[in-house]
């Protein structure tokens, strides 16, 4: 079956949720993902929670393009976890329609840390929302096998995996931990390109994740390997920032470009070829 490809926020913002459904329409992407929380204190992201005007016109948008929402993020579940503090966002996120929540797990007690998840999950299942647990080198969760432990571990039915290419070839993740995940333990995956070798502080790696991802094969990953190692109709979100290319390119090239090289990247990996 052919992929869905997702237009990531971090691809195409500072556009606004209204304004990147019509960009994914017309280059041919199937669906978007909006950020309605920041990844950090201070970070950019689309206030759909606040800003009723806003949320209304995103919703019409869909409507008219036939554009999904993908995946919404982010919710962080760190020590202070309460369920109650993501009412909005989850609200929000079912009326949108959206089928994920990326999740991001800061609690470094994995017993509690599970238990948070848990909790989420529970909390987003009556939206029809999967949470997915994302692992990330510099998080809670750094890898393939911890993310993994603890989805299995909270045993909640919308309970899933994140695999981005990025983390994936820059943490204790091999193509076989990749493979061995579970298909109903997979909503989605992320999908870009970065240079060979992996960075040696938290700060180059959250750099390269935040501001210099690369496009699809421009890169040293091993991208027709990780997405052999998915399922062949897995969807997959194309979340590209590059604060080099994107503000030179425009959101709309920057976005025509990943959706190309994407497409490639996945012909070469269904023909068993390097994705270079």
């Amino acid at each position: 079956m052919p992929h869905i490809y997702s237009l990531a926020y971090l691809t195409s913002a500072p556009m606004a949720p209204p304004d990147a459904l019509v960009l994914a329409a017309k280059l041919g992407y199937q669906a978007i993902g909006v950020r309605i929380a920041p990844a950090a204190p201070g970070g950019d992201f689309s206030p759909l929670t606040t800003d009723a005007a806003m949320l209304r016109e995103t919703i019409r948008r869909i409507d008219d393009t036939g554009v999904a929402v993908f995946d919404v993020e982010i919710a962080r579940l760190g020590v202070d976890f309460e369920p109650e503090r993501f009412a909005s966002f989850l609200d929000t996120a079912g009326r949108l329609n959206a089928r994920a929540i990326l999740v991001a797990g800061d609690d470094p007690d994995e017993a509690r840390l599970t238990e948070s998840f848990a909790n989420f999950c529970r909390a987003a299942a009556p939206y029809g929302l999967t949470a997915d647990l994302e692992f990330m080198p510099w998080t809670a969760v750094k890898n393939a096998k911890e993310a993994l432990r603890i989805v299995t571990n909270a045993n909640e039915p919308n309970g899933r995996v994140l695999v981005d290419a990025l983390h994936a070839a820059r943490s204790a993740t091999t193509l076989a931990d990749i493979a061995c995940l579970p298909h109903d333990l997979l909503s989605y995956a992320q999908l870009c390109d970065a240079p060979a070798g992996i960075p040696t502080s938290n700060d180059e790696l959250i750099h390269t994740a935040r501001c210099a991802r690369l496009l699809p094969g421009d890169g040293g990953i091993d991208l027709a390997g990780i997405v052999r190692a998915l399922p062949d109709d897995l969807p997959l979100s194309l979340e590209i920032p590059n604060d080099e290319w994107l503000p030179k390119l425009g959101a709309e090239e920057w976005a025509r470009r990943a959706l190309a090289a994407a497409e490639t990247t996945v012909a070469h990996a269904a023909r068993g070829t390097a994705s270079v």
